[in-house]
């Protein structure tokens, strides 16, 4: 072969290598002009959202969810001013990196358009503010409400229709039972009302049912489940109690948590010289327990009940506004709000217009929302006409939620999460309606009446012990 040759096939592959070359480099300053552009675009709008992470379905079960915004810039520091929540919810806001996020101080609105809106939201680059936004709804409240029947008790989870009831668990005894995050705590008699108590912990659908152990061979009261979490207490008494001793009315905790539930129950244990618990609440946000003990003594313990808080003295505990530290309790000079957090308290404000004689009181959540009260309305000569359920605001103004007969009993009153509804449970002509023979004996007809309190708009279930109640009805 001719060197000549060589050297045309050297200079055609020469010339093909130059234009590719060139060719090469036409493209990448393409690329980079479109991807400068891209990004000068990107920077020129300002921050855009390119995620969105919220659980409306946990928004309504509990306070502490949260909306986040992920955005395609780091962020400067959002501050709560710059943010507006419709409708109005308590929030408290962060931002790192690239998210802002929104938590709500609350359980939500059930059933509900909410509009998170973030103003002015400056990118750590160059570029104008930006404002961002997104919608979600939350779904319907679907509680749980237990039937006791002839021979056979069960928990329905319904809507508050009452039309779309559906059984989850049943049980031949079921005393009372509470909800917690994920599970069903359900509180029986092993015996029909002969023997003595099991706890038993399913899925939310009453699936997989397990024994919880418990302290001994006795009964179950005061079943409780905190607001968060799958922690529950209740107290315990032995069932051959007597006068040798044992024990009576000791406030133990556990968890329900997969696992976690093998293990023996932890004793709150408390000082003094009588240490039975009368009454008891999880204060919530907190692993805190306001107790009051067989003596009159109110106290703010931990959950192993060691270095407990003196309160002072104390009838009753009417309850903890949910997302708050406010807890209204009775002493001998009438009802407080005592502020667990200091300790300071006042007496609960009075209704602008008299509505009778004070009963039950049920704090309501949210800033100065106020409070749910029943009122015995008396004759002169001291009969019972009616009794009144009242939601009564923080500035004393009251609405009428339900006026009961005088032949109707009230038994207990208690709000759902986000203080949306108040659940009123009432036993229909108390003097023909005998209790039945539980440990936690209720009247053979019980009926809940549910109220919307901002609109008034009620329905009525069978059944009692909701599962927005977070104490047993008396």
């Amino acid at each position: 072969m001719s060197t000549d040759r060589l050297s045309r096939r050297e200079r055609s592959r020469r010339r093909r290598g130059r234009a590719f070359a060139g060719a090469f480099a036409i493209v990448l300053g393409v690329l980079v002009v479109v991807g400068g552009a891209g990004a000068f675009v990107a920077v020129g709008q300002g921050p855009r959202v390119t995620d969105v992470q919220v659980d409306p379905a946990g928004a309504i079960a509990a306070s502490g969810s949260r909306v986040i915004l992920t955005t395609t810039q780091a962020l400067h520091d959002v501050d709560a001013a710059q943010v507006t929540v419709e409708p109005a919810a308590p929030f408290t806001v962060d931002t790192s990196g690239r998210n802002v996020g929104v938590r709500f101080g609350l359980p939500l609105r059930d059933d509900t358009d909410y509009t998170v809106t973030v103003h002015d939201v400056a990118g750590r680059g160059a570029g104008p503010a930006a404002t961002l936004t997104t919608t979600f709804r939350t779904p319907p409240l679907q509680p749980y409400i237990l039937q006791r029947g002839d021979g056979e008790d069960t928990i329905y989870r319904t809507d508050l229709t009452g039309t779309a009831a559906e059984a989850v668990f049943t049980h031949p005894h079921i005393e009372d039972f509470r909800a917690t995050a994920s599970h069903l705590v359900i509180s029986v008699d092993e015996d029909d009302g002969d023997g003595t108590a099991g706890l038993i912990v399913t899925g939310p659908a009453g699936e997989d049912p397990r024994d919880l152990p418990l302290p001994g061979v006795g009964f179950v009261s005061n079943l409780q489940s905190a607001d968060r979490g799958e922690t529950i207490g209740y107290t315990f008494s032995d069932a051959d109690l007597g006068a040798d001793g044992g024990q009576e009315s000791v406030l133990y905790t556990t968890s329900v948590a997969e696992g976690a539930a093998d293990g023996p129950p932890t004793p709150v244990g408390l000082a003094g010289d009588d240490s039975r618990v009368a009454e008891w609440r999880f204060v919530p946000d907190t692993d805190s327990i306001l107790v009051l003990t067989f003596d009159g003594r109110l106290l703010l313990s931990g959950a192993d009940g060691a270095g407990a808080a003196p309160l002072g003295t104390a009838l009753g505990i009417d309850g903890i506004a949910r997302g708050s530290s406010l807890a209204v309790v009775e002493r001998l000079e009438g009802m407080r709000v005592i502020d667990l957090t200091d300790g300071s308290e006042e007496p609960l404000g009075e209704p602008a217009t008299p509505l009778g004689s004070l009963g039950d009181v049920t704090p309501v959540p949210g800033e100065d929302a106020g409070t749910v009260r029943t009122y015995a309305q008396l004759t002169d000569g001291g009969g019972l006409t009616s009794t009144v359920v009242a939601f009564v605001r923080a500035d004393g103004e009251s609405t009428v939620l339900l006026d009961a007969r005088a032949t109707d009993s009230v038994l207990q009153t208690c709000v759902s999460a986000s203080g949306r509804y108040a659940a009123v449970l009432v036993a229909p002509d108390a003097a023909t309606n005998p209790y039945d023979r539980y440990h936690l004996p209720l009247p053979q007809r019980v009926e809940t009446h549910v109220v919307d309190i901002e609109t008034g708009d009620e329905v009525v279930l069978d059944g009692f012990a909701l599962s927005w109640c977070q104490v047993p009805a008396a």
